[in-house]
């Protein structure tokens, strides 16, 4: 498992050592350069290899783009960019939309739930937990919790084994003192009871995707940091240099945001090239090769982002970049919103 606490570190050690960008450095160090998105990844892998990963991702809501910049007191301003489907759960939609059986179980009971997770490994099944990611020791702490999903493959004594983006183990209590700290999602399993039945709802999954980069995705005034409309508030952020929401002022020093706009496009919350390179890969498998062109071409586009970003490019060259992605993704969106 890559140590997520010295990640910066390992990728500037990886960086001197070979010459890569930071943004190549980060995929190997990561450990992304071959798997592409956690969700789909572990999902097919609970699965058994039933569905491609592009498939699962597909029927979990695809691609998305999500954009704020936080504020924490003690903390610099945090940059977070989601380039999948956001914010509703992917691996519950996933499954629903492969029609694979599956229960989902909460509980506010720390001792039920772990009697229901031991049920399922004792039934031979590989249960889905989500938990706070800052509490596992091989990721970094943030200044907020944040649910990620990870597959709970054994228990051994004091000991929880578990797949997130490789093999790790940590204390039981570590386990259930993670499974605990999201209260949104407290003590959530999810457990796959048996094969898919029926046709994957390919026209539901496209349908939604769609509706959700061009229009509301929560019903409220957040909305304008979603979809195309948060694309374009990045763009116009970058090329502000006199109000406050801008960059210039926003960052006293824009470098270590634009690394974060780089891991953010490339590994954290997404796959390589914002997603989109693995979503073209789910339209060509359900038959839509013209609006997969498209989307490869914007994931060509957000890896220049990311490039120039880890390159620490002025500012103005970021907007134009972003800029010509956004025109890239209003093309992209209208025609996947002519499918059906």
């Amino acid at each position: 498992m890559t140590d997520h606490k010295h990640l910066k570190h390992r990728v500037r050690e990886r960086m001197a050592r070979t010459g890569e960008s930071y943004t190549t450095a980060l995929r190997h160090v990561a450990g992304r350069a071959r798997r592409h998105h956690h969700e789909s990844a572990l999902l097919r892998d609970v699965l058994g290899g039933a569905f491609s990963e592009a498939m699962l991702l597909g029927l979990g809501g695809g691609i998305g783009f999500m954009y704020f910049v936080f504020e924490y007191a003690g903390h610099p301003p945090m940059l977070t960019i989601v380039a999948q489907a956001h914010p509703e759960p992917m691996i519950p939609l996933a499954l629903a939309r492969a029609g694979v059986p599956h229960e989902i179980r909460r509980t506010g009971s720390a001792r039920l739930a772990e009697r229901h997770l031991r049920a399922a490994l004792d039934a031979g099944r590989s249960p889905i937990v989500r938990v706070g990611r800052h509490l596992l020791p091989w990721r970094d702490a943030l200044p907020f919790p944040d649910p990620v999903d990870v597959v709970v493959t054994g228990l051994s004594g004091g000991t929880a084994h578990v797949r997130d983006d490789g093999p790790g183990e940590l204390p039981l209590a570590g386990l259930m003192a993670a499974w605990s700290s999201i209260p949104k999602s407290k003590h959530l399993l999810v457990e796959v009871t048996g094969p898919a039945d029926g046709e994957p709802d390919v026209r539901a999954a496209i349908t939604d995707t769609a509706a959700k980069l061009t229009g509301p995705v929560l019903g409220n005034n957040f909305d304008v940091n979603f979809g195309l409309s948060g694309m374009r508030k990045l763009a116009a952020q970058l090329a502000d240099t006199t109000g406050k929401q801008g960059w210039t002022r926003r960052f006293a020093d824009p470098g270590p945001a634009l690394e974060r706009l780089a891991e953010c496009l490339e590994v954290d919350y997404t796959a390589p090239g914002a997603t989109r390179p693995l979503y073209a890969d789910f339209l060509a498998e359900t038959g839509h090769a013209g609006a997969a062109a498209l989307y490869r071409e914007c994931g060509r586009q957000w890896s220049r982002v990311a490039a120039a970003a880890s390159a620490r490019e002025p500012l103005a060259e970021m907007a134009a970049l972003v800029a010509q992605a956004v025109l890239l993704e209003e093309r992209a969106a209208g025609a996947l919103a002519k499918i059906y």
